[in-house]
């Protein structure tokens, strides 16, 4: 199946102000985008793409004062298939890590595991290791947190979120991640593109979404806790520690964020609404 993606920002700056974006897919899925991939802007402002620690792609560049429009609109191919169930799916001892994954058994700033480990083995310590303990921090997570975009505060760690019992999608993953991080299975926080495919749309403005991958069996396996069940046709852009590593978008003085729009629709679907109209 094919997906067309993509953005519409608007941003205002009050002066000249730099500002560092993580809104490009993520390079593991390069190989399956049927056009080009490109984030423009309605100024000319040069963009300049770098890589992190993570592998992401992050867009530098300059803010000029007054309003400025930052977009992207690709087409990409997926499979249609949900993601990925492997039941069998083992978990490693930490001597058996390879050296990138042991970062993701920390805590950071927003996943407190300190806080939460006597919680999470209190919880989940009688689960059995592997696939089934991260299903069952999932179902867990799920259940304790409310959500709604009432609930969005951009501080909230996931102590905090598992005390207030509420969140938005940031807050199930950071919780999630720090759950899995206490138990000694590598989690690593991840923001993309999840659109209404395969399920009963949302009559909600579309949003990017964050959800977690857990690493057993020497892979990297996704969940999301604010879900619950697999879905069709995520579209990574980054993953880190947390929302402090994927920040989509990073202004190093005073910006409004004046305009968000997002959208991920399956081609045919597109084709059909244009038809609709059309005999309309």
């Amino acid at each position: 199946m094919l997906i067309r993606a993509g953005f519409d920002l608007a941003f205002e700056a009050y002066a000249p102000t730099q500002m560092v974006t993580m809104l490009s897919v993520r390079p593991s899925r390069f190989s399956d985008l049927r056009t080009d991939h490109r984030i423009v802007n309605d100024r000319g402002i040069e963009l300049i793409d770098s890589h992190d620690a993570y592998g992401n792609i992050c867009t530098r560049f300059l803010l000029q004062p007054g309003m400025t429009h930052l977009s992207c609109d690709f087409i990409i191919a997926d499979s249609g298939e949900v993601d990925r169930q492997t039941l069998q799916a083992h978990q490693h001892d930490i001597h058996d890590l390879p050296a990138e994954a042991l970062t993701f058994l920390a805590g950071s700033r927003y996943c407190e595991t300190d806080l939460l480990s006597g919680v999470a083995w209190g919880l989940f310590g009688h689960v059995p290791p592997g696939w089934q303990r991260a299903q069952a921090i999932v179902d867990f997570v799920h259940h304790h947190l409310t959500y709604g975009y009432c609930h969005a505060r951009s501080t909230r760690t996931a102590w905090e979120a598992y005390q207030e019992r509420v969140g938005v999608c940031r807050d199930f993953a950071h919780l999630a991640v720090a759950l899995c991080r206490c138990m000694n299975i590598p989690a690593r926080y991840c923001s993309g593109y999840l659109g209404d495919i395969g399920v009963d749309p949302v009559d909600v403005a579309m949003d990017f979404h964050a959800w977690f991958e857990v690493y057993l069996s020497g892979e990297w396996h996704s969940f999301d806790a604010r879900h619950r069940v697999p879905r069709i046709g995520r579209i990574l852009m980054a993953c880190g520690r947390d929302a402090a590593d994927t920040a989509l978008t990073t202004a190093f003085g005073p910006v409004c964020l004046a305009g968000f729009k997002v959208h991920t629709d399956e081609v045919a679907s597109v084709i059909e609404r244009v038809g609709e109209k059309m005999a309309a």
